[in-house]
């Protein structure tokens, strides 16, 4: 990390795979596993995330004299709106409407993965703040040479929020659920914190499922074989088409995740008399595990509560993590424990009367999700004072 009076460039490459693993994940730090070298090359080199799916890599480096890596962003030149989850269509539309061509526009994310977590990626140091203005300067240079329409910063993390948000980008808020461990011993200690009927509910579920003769397992490490992989793609497949028409994820991704990730996989399958039926993918960070895909072969009352939220906060007790981060939407998941929890993505756009009217919405829209936060919030299935 240079001391603030060496020298540092800023550049950009099309693919991950150009970038020093090592050097990149000492940016990342070992918190998030989805900004880890090892994620995002898998999303480039099994074809999930390439020019083809609208999604070109442009990551940002900025690196000292000597070339080392000082700090990074995993970024992408986009032509539409799609697997991000921080949802612009309306933006869009109406900048077109005005004779603007929206797309293409610049998108530091993760693909298709609406957790929240660093996007900002700075080795720690003396010079941390410092390199970290500098990469936010270089990220929307690139944006101003590239004439694109916009960059947007999506599911940033409060601390990289707030230096966005410094720096002059708009910020928006948004919400999803995350469960929270208080230091539960067992599942049981959990379902003692709720209400009496809610704690009933939760025990039907579970018993139903339980008597349907379905078995589970919750698969990590080396206990992860490709038919498993072979079932859940088939579970994915299913979902996908059901809920919006086309999968982004490959069935090579999944294979190669498992190749470099296997020790942060929590990979929950399901089976009804040795058939797989249904399967959830969750990863493991430091202090978090995070719920990402779910597929289910049939129609099995309960088995996504149980597979996708009760098993989680299970490994969760077990393994004294802080919390369970189940993705985006769902106001069913308050029922089960998770509780709305804000979220922040920043945006710049270089059209400045476009850019006005957008963050007069942004003024509102953050009004409405605080009041939708807190209605929601009455709904929690916790006894007061819990």
């Amino acid at each position: 990390m240079p001391d603030g009076r060496e020298p540092v460039t800023a550049r950009v490459t099309e693919r991950i795979g150009t970038v020093d693993a090592a050097q990149w994940d000492a940016c990342a730090g070992g918190d998030n596993p989805f900004v880890s070298h090892a994620f995002l090359a898998a999303l480039e080199d099994s074809g999930s995330v390439e020019a083809e799916t609208g999604w070109l890599p442009q990551h940002l480096l900025v690196e000292d004299a000597a070339g080392a890596l000082c700090a990074a962003a995993p970024m992408y030149l986009k032509g539409h709106s799609y697997g991000e989850y921080v949802f612009d269509h309306g933006w869009a539309a109406a900048y077109e409407r005005a004779g603007g061509h929206y797309y293409p526009k610049l998108q530091v994310a993760v693909p298709f993965t609406p957790v929240p977590g660093p996007r900002l990626l700075v080795r720690p140091g003396p010079s941390a703040d410092t390199v970290r203005r500098t990469l936010i300067q270089a990220m929307v240079e690139v944006a101003r040479r590239h004439k694109v329409s916009s960059l947007h910063v999506t599911f940033a993390s409060e601390a990289d929020s707030r230096a966005l948000a410094e720096a002059g980008l708009m910020l928006r808020a948004g919400y999803q659920f995350h469960w929270t461990n208080p230091g539960y011993d067992s599942f049981e200690d959990f379902l003692a914190a709720l209400s009496s009927r809610k704690r009933k509910a939760i025990r039907k579920e579970r018993r139903e499922v339980a008597e349907s003769g379905i078995e589970i397992r919750a698969l990590t490490g080396d206990a992860i074989e490709e038919q498993h992989w072979d079932a859940f793609y088939g579970f994915y497949i299913s979902t996908s088409d059901r809920k919006w028409g086309s999968p982004y994820l490959t069935r090579e991704f999944f294979s190669r995740l498992g190749e470099r990730m296997a020790d942060r996989i929590v990979l929950v399958m399901a089976e009804d008399r040795g058939r797989p039926v249904a399967g959830a993918l969750n990863l493991r960070g430091t202090d978090a595990l995070y719920g990402r895909n779910w597929g289910c072969d049939g129609d099995y009352r309960f088995l996504h509560f149980e597979a996708c939220y009760y098993q989680a906060i299970e490994y969760a007790i077990a393994h004294r993590l802080a919390r369970v981060e189940a993705g985006a939407q769902g106001e069913h998941k308050i029922q089960r424990g998770y509780l709305p929890v804000m979220t922040h993505s920043a945006h710049w756009i270089r059209d400045e009367p476009f850019a006005a009217a957008v963050e007069g919405f942004l003024r509102r829209e953050q009004l409405a999700v605080e009041q939708d936060i807190r209605t929601l919030a009455d709904y929690s299935p916790f006894r007061r004072g819990n």
